[in-house]
């Protein structure tokens, strides 16, 4: 039996994925963040490309959603939450709907409208993430990138997952991998990386080491590296409905 995984370092080198499942990564930090919001208990979340129809989708429901999100890191003037996911707990979103803008991540969600299954992955929920692939067969991880440029952090995810899926542990109920280049590329970086670790907080380390990472020391959260280098940190994996616009965690 033949499977396929394909790993697509930027939105941009994504072919047409209409039979396959796709995982949509951005580590740093919209899938993190919003793996968190449904975990505390979020109803569901809307993403959007721009604030203004963040604005316009909130109003839509009622109560108002909440808004969330960011521009260039930071917070949007004017929103209830940014993109912090420790900000995310079940006092502020349990039981709300949030609508959520991200500079790269929302994008690339959208980026894979037509897709069998789009679901949201980052470290944080990457066991999680392999479970619900254990039956995909054309499965496609697309990496968000940070404005076109391709991102270390969400590579090294891609690598990860494509590893448990497809690694020697997988191989023993007789499926053959597929993998195109840029799966074998992340595969081998995150190799690299696991080989080398040491210490509880080793990814945390890595993560700071990013372009990504600096970005969000640079502007003093730090502690969001420390959050989205969790592994396995939640059980849940979001899924995005591209007709409803809405990403739900789904209970099975």
């Amino acid at each position: 039996m033949c499977a396929r995984i394909h790993v697509h370092m930027l939105p941009d080198l994504v072919p047409s994925v209409s039979e396959s499942t796709v995982v949509v990564i951005d580590v740093l930090r919209a899938t993190t963040t919003m793996s968190q919001a449904l975990a505390a208990g979020a109803i569901g979340i809307v993403p959007v490309l721009t604030i203004e129809e963040a604005h316009r989708q909130a109003g839509m429901f009622d109560p108002p959603a909440l808004t969330g999100g960011e521009r260039g890191g930071r917070p949007i003037d004017g929103f209830d939450l940014g993109n912090s996911p420790a900000d995310y707990t079940a006092e502020r979103v349990g039981g709300r709907w949030i609508v959520f803008t991200t500079t790269n991540g929302t994008r690339a969600i959208h980026a894979c409208r037509g897709a069998q299954r789009v679901l949201l992955g980052a470290f944080v929920n990457l066991s999680a993430v392999c479970d619900a692939l254990s039956d995909a067969r054309q499965i496609d991880i697309v990496c968000a990138g940070t404005r076109g440029q391709i991102t270390r952090e969400d590579v090294l995810a891609a690598g990860a997952i494509t590893m448990q899926l497809a690694g020697e542990e997988s191989t023993s109920n007789g499926t053959a991998w597929e993998l195109n280049d840029q799966a074998h590329l992340a595969v081998d970086a995150w190799q690299r990386q696991v080989q080398h670790m040491t210490g509880a907080t080793w990814l945390a380390q890595l993560l700071r080491r990013t372009e990504g990472g600096r970005n969000l020391l640079d502007i003093g959260l730090d502690d969001d590296l420390d959050w989205a280098a969790e592994l396995d940190r939640l059980e849940l994996v979001p899924v995005w409905d591209a007709q409803t616009n809405r990403i739900t965690a789904p209970t099975s």
